[in-house]
């Protein structure tokens, strides 16, 4: 039970916290602008880059340095949505996520060009695991920070939409534009905060994931499918129902390749991201509103 529970359950929820971050932000801006952003896994991506050169520069761990790369890649964010998405504005949403297929494979060329294509840790040195219940449980330090921050993070969010003013605008965009707008709502200081909240957490998905693996060009397209997997499953426009949808996600493919009542894998483990693929495309056939009732695509 044990070895079930430290090399494949506990390494699922470490891979859930990580897809339930960066289904959060996809799950937001679908809700909030309509359409799905293709580019939300490469502004992970880019958010990972600069962690990984203010640590370099400056020395910081990565923890620290990720919050001016937030600061960072919110500025970019911004940026990109005053020109490739506010033109766009009221026209069909298609247009939106061609326009975010453009900037997905601009962002990564940039960041190819500039840092290059070669995998980057992000943490170095090795790490001996945290023992618990008498050694039973055993967790490496990052893992534990990546499930912290990520609990963290989600608390955070939260309290956002739930007691604060603009992520109650946020909500009620969510829910109605024309009638917010009606109702004296910015409609486009909630977009702006929609942009900042998604690249925070997206940023912050990207960093927990070079935590535990490397910084790499495609890793942000690499997580996409899950993440919409993620968004899909928990129900589009429902940032709880995202989270818990990240959970299952990485859970289930960790899980897969488990030898129940037996010596070989249940699932060879390199067909692990197939499992995001067909638990998406069942939900889309079962339940296309998701566990949550979200939006349907």
């Amino acid at each position: 039970m044990w070895e079930f529970v430290n090399f494949y359950f506990l390494p699922g929820v470490v891979l859930g916290c990580i897809y339930a971050l960066g289904a959060l932000g996809i799950s937001l801006t679908f809700g909030i602008l309509r359409f799905a952003n293709f580019a939300h896994g490469e502004i992970m991506m880019l958010g990972a880059y600069f962690t990984l050169s203010l640590t370099a520069l400056t020395g910081l761990p990565p923890l620290a340095a990720a919050l001016p790369a937030m600061a960072l890649t919110v500025a970019v964010t911004l940026a990109l949505d005053r020109a490739a998405f506010r033109p766009f504005r009221g026209a069909p949403a298609i247009i939106s996520v061609i326009a975010s297929f453009g900037l997905m494979l601009m962002i990564r060329s940039a960041v190819q060009f500039f840092w290059g294509v070669q995998p980057r840790p992000l943490l170095r040195g090795i790490q001996r695991p945290e023992s618990f219940l008498d050694g039973a449980i055993l967790l490496p330090p990052k893992h534990i920070v990546i499930i912290g921050s990520a609990l963290v993070l989600m608390v955070l969010v939260h309290l956002l939409l739930s007691r604060t003013r603009i992520g109650k605008a946020m909500r009620a965009v969510s829910d109605s534009p024309g009638l917010a707008r009606l109702t004296g709502i910015d409609v486009e200081a909630v977009i702006r905060a929609t942009w900042a909240v998604a690249a925070v957490t997206a940023v912050a998905a990207g960093v927990l994931l070079a935590l535990d693996t490397h910084v790499e060009s495609m890793m942000g397209f690499k997580m996409l499918l899950p993440m919409f997997a993620a968004a899909i499953l928990g129900g589009i426009g429902r940032p709880f129902g995202a989270v818990a949808g990240g959970l299952v996600i990485g859970i289930a493919e960790e899980v897969s390749s488990f030898p129940f009542g037996g010596t070989e894998a249940l699932l060879n483990p390199a067909y692990k991201s197939g499992i995001a693929f067909a638990i998406m495309v069942a939900m889309l056939i079962w339940r296309p509103s998701g566990l949550f009732k979200g939006r349907v695509f």
